[in-house]
């Protein structure tokens, strides 16, 4: 048995579940997230969304490609299985972090939306100090 074949194809297989895994509850709960911080439009949120999912399959795919290569000897199961895990657990750690990016992005792009609506219901044109001299 070639074990080099034998890697790349777990590899492979193991990465594209994970990211397509990751991808779909990235898409279906951040989807939430983007109508909150584009006050409702749908269209943008999941034009948005979309967009996100392709970029973040073509990130972690094209590393995972990449990636792909090894230098190690694979003489045997043992071997394949340690190079299988130090490979699919930089895989991992990826998608983690891309995932904490994105919550840290999306957290700061709501919280900046949450102002810009509490500012829309705010009246600049009402002097608060003058509103007692007006019988308000």
């Amino acid at each position: 048995m070639n074990y080099i074949i034998g890697l790349y194809t777990a590899y492979m297989l193991i990465t594209v579940a994970l990211t397509i895994w990751v991808a779909h509850t990235l898409f279906k709960n951040g989807q939430v997230f983007l109508l909150d911080i584009f006050h409702g439009n749908e269209l943008l949120s999941t034009a948005v969304n979309n967009l996100l999912w392709v970029g973040f399959y073509l990130v972690n795919i094209g590393y995972a490609v990449y990636t792909l290569k090894t230098y190690d000897l694979v003489r045997d199961g043992r071997e394949l299985i340690e190079v299988l895990s130090i490979k699919t657990g930089a895989i991992i750690l990826i998608l983690g972090c891309m995932h904490f990016m994105n919550m840290f992005i999306f957290f700061r792009l709501r919280k900046r939306a949450l102002l810009e609506k509490d500012n829309l219901h705010y009246d600049y044109r009402v002097d608060p100090e003058n509103l007692a001299g007006k019988g308000m």
